[in-house]
């Protein structure tokens, strides 16, 4: 087993990370096949059971949990049962929501899927609907999130984690106080739209989609180096993690060659979901707990490769962290 990377995962239990962002509720509806509605060309599902589990910025909170991390959530959620289910569920699971926020005037970000399936047989995700609304935080929320940033920076917090989807809760406030308190602690930016506009961070971790969007142009083979080096410099980051899907990820550092890293795993995927939360999850916890950012990306891609061999919206455990490198050295 390679010894110090097991001691940066026995490491996690001592790391205190925030994630901040937008927390997304995530619904699932069970339901059978029965047979086709009169009404219409389409199938009729009888309910079998309903459960919602946090993706988004809380997706990412529950994989730091899960891997051993101690965690603050910190947004704002709407009135309302997706917000209080929200809030359960995460306290079940160690995390701190004392700083999700309450605003009457947003909704809880909800994405419901129907899964379809026989009686006997695997169900398959056969629509997805998605209730989102763009809130800027208001004045009030604002200055108290930049307050609670401010004092956990001077409590002793170790890192920083971003979770924006673009839905207003990272605001042009909230960015400026990131940045101030970047220089402090590990500050790590997953972004949906805008990972370029959060300047002197430790790292951003764009997937291939992210960064062209980002950059004007898709970062294949040959312009890769390119693509790297500009994120860099347009974000003014010590490092870009980019995830590549079946080509596993490549890191960029200043005055460094590239690290290319190949998947971890099997490349028979079964489902995506929520893995870009496992890998900055991971990553973030690593980089706090003493890695390299060459070895906090094998960790973070390791996980990714345990990950996306789960249904649905999941997490990645110490242990199963820990077995990748016991079952290489059987």
């Amino acid at each position: 087993m390679n010894s110090s990377l097991e001691k940066y995962i026995q490491g996690f239990s001592s790391v205190h990370v925030a994630v901040i962002g937008d927390f997304i509720a995530d619904e699932f509806i069970h339901g059978a096949t029965s047979r086709i509605s009169r009404e219409a060309p389409v199938l009729v599902l009888d309910f079998i059971r309903r459960e919602v589990v946090p993706g988004g910025g809380g997706n990412a909170a529950m994989n730091v949990a899960a891997l051993g991390g101690n965690v603050t959530a910190i947004s704002a959620l709407g009135t309302g049962e997706a917000g209080e289910e929200l809030r359960r569920t995460m306290g079940k699971h160690r995390i701190d929501t004392r700083l999700l926020f309450e605003d009457s005037g947003r909704v809880t970000p909800t994405k419901t899927r129907v899964m379809a399936g026989g009686r006997n047989t695997k169900r398959q995700q056969v629509i997805r609907v998605d209730h989102e609304m763009k809130l800027d935080l208001n004045e009030t929320l604002e200055s108290r999130f930049i307050r609670e940033l401010e004092r956990l920076a001077n409590d002793g917090l170790d890192a920083l984690l971003i979770s924006d989807y673009g839905l207003g809760v990272i605001t042009k406030g909230v960015k400026e106080a990131i940045r101030e308190i970047s220089t402090e602690l590990i500050v790590t930016v997953d972004s949906r739209y805008a990972g370029d506009s959060f300047l002197g961070v430790t790292a951003v971790t764009p997937n291939e989609e992210e960064m062209a969007g980002l950059l004007g142009y898709w970062p294949d083979e040959e312009r890769l180096d390119e693509a790297g080096a500009s994120l860099l410099e347009k974000t003014g980051a010590r490092a870009i993690l980019l995830t590549r899907g079946d080509e596993g990820m490549s890191l960029f550092e200043r005055d460094t060659p590239r690290t290319d890293i190949p998947i971890y795993g099997s490349d028979q995927v079964l489902d995506v979901t929520g893995a870009g939360d496992t890998v900055i999850a991971t990553f973030t916890l690593s980089l706090a707990a003493g890695a390299s950012m060459r070895e906090a990306a094998e960790l973070a891609n390791r996980a990714a490769g345990l990950v996306v061999m789960k249904a649905g919206t999941t997490v990645v455990e110490p242990r199963e962290l820990l077995a990748t490198f016991e079952r290489e050295g059987a």
